[in-house]
């Protein structure tokens, strides 16, 4: 058989090889089949040329060939290529390195790329190689080497700064996000679209109220296209932060021709608890000729599933693919059985895990199984657990307050020798709120705040004044291997109760105050909250990782129907396991799933260092006028400072 690579006696390959002056032929017959769409043959005929030993490359052919084996995504020639590159001496070319570390990191060998970046250059990336590294890390959740290639690159572009910002609020850090938007300020670049985005989603995910409308003055100042994305991201951003006013003074603003915009605001009255407001608007969105997608069905199923709604869950449910031809996913089946879960119907939800199409994921079985704990159906939580493969904290605490409840001592203690055989790791509650335009987090039992003397003082003051009006600490929520005062100081020790104390401290008599955490709340603090609701005669807005709360006079705008225990997970300084409520890194609430709510897993950020986005100017009064740069816009927009 003949070899397709032979090259005839007398062809014109033949004579280039043959002479080392025809060696720019060589690299445009190279380029011309890379640039015809042949990158295959150009890679063949570079092999052919090296069986030559007369031939000796330059930098040139190895640029050219990299960019033909970048355009056939051929890993394995580019590493033949960057064997010969450093056999001749090539590796530290500033032309050579960039696409070879591209390639790389096209085919996610990251830690390759960076060491040939960091050997080419000396401690500097240039900007397009180090754009493509951070987002590659990021996507491997690496923020430190992402941010350490961030400070080797001497120049930034646009491109950059957003990868940063972005990178950070995907990888659950939006205080850092929040952090690089103002650096990338300070160094006079000038943000766009896309970086308003990120900074107002890590706006939402800290409820930075404050942050999020004075990004909203700028993109208006700098009249930034409201394209459909900015929108949903403006609705999404005050609804997460509590203002659900603002959130629809926006949505009745903007053209609503994206379904995304929508189910921004459907979304946002969902996590509010608003379920007939959210009906309403669904019907309204068909009306004005705007069809559902999977996405808006979960909002709607999770509304339903706040509110106590089942029948409507259910229709909804049915019509998703009986009217509008939209097959139910996982989540969906999984918001139908957290509806049916939450209403103590906890056998038809069993019924409906059983009949899905799909094998049950561990999310479905743990919306089954935190509804066990409340109603004491130890027999169907033992089904739930034995079905699920992963089990976090909270399953285990789960499970032993469940044989706890039933008097199953031994089972009970079972479960946690099960726990500690594991290894399985607990995780920390944490709290943010926004005071004088910081954002401070707290930790359960932190005491590392530069004021935690004073909060503490003013915690206890709380307690005890809320133990005058009746409240009864629930030492029940705590792990048995405690005494009961322990048991009662790791409840006092919650990161929201620290969160409301520190706002107490520093804020006037009849301000909001407003926390974001990323557990669920427990039952000791929301009844905590909400005799201190009445006590302080202040609004207190809660946002856990499953909605809003919002506790006035003594109530709270959930009618206690939302406090399930999916269970506990907050530790304080002596690593007990006590009463806050969490679904590990999963979420009963689907919409989440769907809109990528809180969940800080990164390590926790020290309480003494707020970030801090303060406005440039001051405001004239307690209600800021905002003037509207877009056709998109009413003529102004009234949002609470």
């Amino acid at each position: 058989m003949s070899n397709p690579l032979a090259l005839p006696p007398g062809s014109c390959l033949t004579k280039c090889l043959n002479d080392h002056r025809r060696l720019p032929f060589v690299n445009s017959i190279i380029r011309a089949f890379t640039e015809k769409g042949a990158p295959h043959s150009a890679i063949s005929v570079l092999k052919a040329f090296l069986s030559f030993s007369p031939f000796r490359p330059d930098r040139f052919t190895f640029v050219l060939a990299l960019q033909a084996c970048l355009r056939s995504s051929n890993l394995t020639a580019a590493a033949q290529l960057h064997a010969r590159i450093l056999k001749i001496g090539f590796q530290t070319d500033a032309s050579v390195v960039p696409p070879l570390s591209h390639l790389y990191l096209r085919h996610r060998h990251v830690d390759e790329a960076l060491l040939l970046l960091a050997e080419a250059f000396a401690g500097s990336i240039d900007v397009v190689s180090g754009n493509l590294l951070i987002a590659e890390l990021f996507k491997n959740r690496e923020f430190e080497k992402a941010n350490r290639v961030f400070k080797q690159m001497p120049t930034k572009d646009i491109v950059s700064w957003n990868s940063m910002i972005a990178g950070c609020v995907q990888n659950s850090r939006p205080r850092e996000a929040l952090s690089f938007f103002e650096r990338m300020l300070a160094s006079g670049s000038e943000p766009d679209g896309f970086s308003f985005s990120a900074a107002l989603s890590a706006c939402a995910r800290v409820g930075a109220r404050g942050l999020g409308e004075r990004l909203h003055r700028m993109m208006l100042e700098k009249r930034i296209d409201l394209n459909y994305i900015l929108c949903s991201a403006l609705i999404d951003m005050y609804a997460k932060c509590g203002n659900i006013d603002a959130a629809r003074a926006v949505f009745n603003g903007v053209c609503r021709d994206s379904i995304s915009i929508w189910n921004s605001m459907i979304t946002g009255l969902a996590i509010h608890g608003l379920g007939s407001n959210v009906l309403e608007l669904f019907s309204r969105m068909q009306t004005e000729g705007l069809a559902p997608d999977a996405v808006t069905f979960l909002s709607v199923l999770t509304a339903c599933s706040h509110a106590g709604m089942v029948e409507e869950a259910r229709r909804h449910f049915r019509n998703m693919n009986e009217v509008h031809g939209i097959e139910p996913r996982m989540q969906h089946y999984g918001a139908m059985v957290d509806a049916l879960a939450r209403a103590g119907l906890l056998d038809q939800a069993y019924e409906t895990i059983r009949g899905m199409p799909m094998e049950p994921d561990s999310v479905t079985w743990r919306i089954l199984l935190s509804a066990c704990r409340r109603h004491h159906r130890a027999d169907l939580g033992e089904i739930a657990i034995s079905h699920m493969v992963n089990h976090g904290s909270g399953d285990y605490v789960m499970m032993w307050r469940i044989y706890s409840a039933k008097g199953k001592w031994t089972d009970a203690a079972g479960v946690w020798d099960s726990m500690k055989e594991n290894k399985v790791r607990k995780k920390r509650g944490m709290s943010w709120v926004e005071v004088g335009g910081d954002v401070h987090q707290f930790k359960a039992g932190d005491r590392l705040h530069t004021e935690a003397k004073d909060i503490y003082r003013v915690l206890y003051g709380l307690t005890q004044r809320v133990k005058l009006e009746g409240f009864r600490p629930m030492t029940e929520l705590v792990s048995m291997d405690v005494l009961e005062e322990e048991r009662e100081e790791n409840l006092n020790l919650h990161s929201e109760k620290l969160a409301i104390a520190y706002c107490f401290l520093k804020t006037g008599p009849d301000t909001e105050i407003r926390v974001s955490k990323n557990l669920q709340t427990c039952e000791d603090c929301h009844e905590w909250i909400k005799i201190v609701s009445k006590v302080l005669h202040r609004v207190i807005l809660v946002r856990d990782r499953i909605r809003f709360h919002r506790f006035e006079k003594g109530t709270c705008s959930c009618n206690d129907y939302w406090i399930v225990a999916n269970v506990v997970e907050e530790v304080n300084n002596t690593g007990s396991l006590h009463g806050e409520t969490s679904v590990n890194s999963e979420t009963t609430s689907l919409q989440m799933l769907a809109y990528d709510e809180l969940s800080p897993h990164s390590e926790p950020v020290a309480a003494a260092s707020p970030v801090s986005l303060r406005p440039s100017r001051p405001l004239s009064s307690p209600m800021t006028i905002i003037e509207s740069a877009s056709p998109h816009f009413p003529p102004t927009i009234l949002v609470p400072h």
